[in-house]
């Protein structure tokens, strides 16, 4: 039986499930729990965070959910690898570190740094590099606002060898979504920098279980073939030694794992079938996807190439202040009464003329009810 690596994905994003973390250790067998916690939103609330309290800038959710399995992964020899670290993983492996003190297990906890760019932004400009907006072409340095975070996203060799020195938690910082998946199969089947073909497999296998129950059905245009949403599944990773994978998930859970959930979590998020990683550029349109079972998807072939010779970076700026409300209107004369809250609002807080820009919507949704009258039952005296 080909030898695979079982890497399960407990987060999606920040606040998704908590539980999810025991069900993935609970549900069965897996040798890697992962998470991701970091959408490019994220560093901004870490960022307010740590201002806060310089002590933060992680995710702390995440913290709850290794108190709650960590005595079980180290029972079962299972690796913890998650971005939760986000603008402080020093800070989150030394809380990390602290837990497993205080459950008295010996836990050997890494973390990564060398992402973080705010030191040197000047520099960089300086040297020409002009940290160009990928959606707009506008450089930052003609943003005209300015950067609070800026991060690099790196990629699986640092947790490569963080898993080769025997750690049992590895604590990220802003790595790609699919680094948390690349890192631990290189470290398990010993793949070098130049095994394109076997990296690329790693990098679909990320991507497809990167956001958690995406992959299972939790975000399938065709809902209707899913048959449960309840206790749904979060996906499992099984790769081989080449690259290959299958997708799954735990038994009795809902769900679905099949090739249509698997393409579509394949399109997520990309501009073209060349996905670009700081690791390899895998070749999505080479690749083949099969069902072979129940919730079991197969993907192979996945072709890979040498990576770009540039790095993404995730750069947060400040850009002034902004808010919204709401307010539920009731009774008649709608439209009269949310002209007269609209005025009486902004003169409470200095007139609508200060604010660059205001957006102001009124939806209605006014229901028509009858009155139903009931006859009076007739008298059982008179029948």
């Amino acid at each position: 039986m080909t030898e695979v690596l079982r890497i399960a994905n407990c987060s999606g994003f920040y606040g998704d499930r908590l539980g999810a973390a025991r069900d993935m250790v609970e549900g069965g067998p897996i040798d890697v729990l992962t998470g991701d916690y970091l959408a490019e939103l994220t560093m901004t609330i870490l960022y307010n965070q740590r201002r806060k309290n310089p002590d933060m800038g992680y995710v702390g959710t995440f913290l709850k959910q290794v108190r709650d399995v960590l005595s079980d992964c180290m029972r079962s020899n299972i690796k913890i690898v998650s971005n939760a670290g986000g603008l402080n993983p020093a800070g989150m492996a030394a809380a990390v570190s602290g837990i497993a003190a205080e459950l008295g297990l010996d836990v050997k906890v890494a973390y990564i740094d060398g992402d973080d760019l705010m030191p040197r932004l000047v520099d960089l400009q300086g040297q020409g590099e002009t940290l160009t907006n990928m959606d707009t072409g506008i450089a930052l340095a003609d943003g005209g606002k300015p950067a609070v975070t800026a991060n690099a996203y790196l990629g699986a060799w640092g947790i490569k060898a963080a898993l080769d020195l025997g750690a049992d938690v590895v604590i990220c910082p802003r790595v790609t979504d699919a680094a948390v998946v690349i890192g631990p199969a290189a470290w398990k089947f010993n793949w070098q920098r130049q095994d394109y073909d076997a990296l690329a497999g790693a990098l679909a296998a990320g991507h497809i279980i990167e956001c958690g129950a995406q992959a299972t059905g939790g975000n399938y245009s065709f809902f209707q073939e899913v048959p449960s949403f309840h206790n749904m599944g979060y996906p499992i990773a099984e790769i081989e030694a080449n690259g290959n994978f299958t997708i799954t998930k735990h038994p009795g859970t809902g769900g679905l794992v099949s090739v249509g959930t698997v393409k579509a979590q394949l399109l997520y998020e990309i501009s073209s079938p060349a996905y670009l990683n700081p690791d390899v550029i895998a070749h999505f349109d080479t690749l083949s996807i099969e069902q072979q079972g129940d919730d079991r998807v197969y993907v192979s072939g996945c072709r890979g190439s040498s990576p770009p010779p540039t790095h993404k970076a995730c750069i947060n700026t400040a850009g002034g202040f902004r808010n919204g409300m709401e307010i539920l209107l009731t009774g008649l004369d709608i439209a009269e009464k949310a002209d007269l809250f609209t005025e009486t609002l902004f003169a409470s807080v200095g007139g609508i003329d200060q604010f660059d820009e205001t957006t102001i919507e009124l939806i209605r949704n006014e229901k028509k009810t009858r009155r139903l009258t009931r006859k009076p039952m007739p008298d059982c005296a008179s029948m």
